[in-house]
């Protein structure tokens, strides 16, 4: 079931996303000062590519704590209500169901990525 969503979500459109992502992180990984913010945009990256069978674990101390503050107020609060319209959407039909909760999944981890790691389940 995981290789079948995965593949049904790469061709809706999470190839396109996920490029999206990994553009920004080689943007961001231009400066210095943009690296950390360009690794946690690979990281979305990687989960938007193929999120069916992976979930986040969330950790870190205070200075995750301080970077995921500085992403909310950046681009973070953006992203997320973006990945949670997208899941309200995806919801109305009943196929759509799984996607709308890998959706959400991605909101949360666009909201707070400083500390969170991908694990496959």
């Amino acid at each position: 079931m995981r290789l079948i969503g995965n593949i049904l979500w790469i061709v809706l459109g999470g190839i396109e996303i996920a490029i999206g992502w990994a553009i920004i992180g080689f943007v961001l990984c231009v400066t210095i000062v943009g690296i950390p913010l360009g690794l946690q945009a690979f990281k979305m990256a990687g989960l938007t590519l193929t999120p069916f069978g992976k979930t986040v674990r969330y950790g870190g101390g205070a200075g995750s704590t301080f970077a995921n503050i500085i992403w909310v107020v950046l681009v973070g609060i953006w992203m997320a209500i973006g990945y949670v319209v997208a899941g309200l959407l995806n919801c109305v039909t009943i196929v759509g169901i799984p996607f709308g909760i890998q959706s959400f999944k991605m909101a949360k981890l666009a909201l707070w990525p400083f500390g969170a790691e991908i694990v496959n389940a």
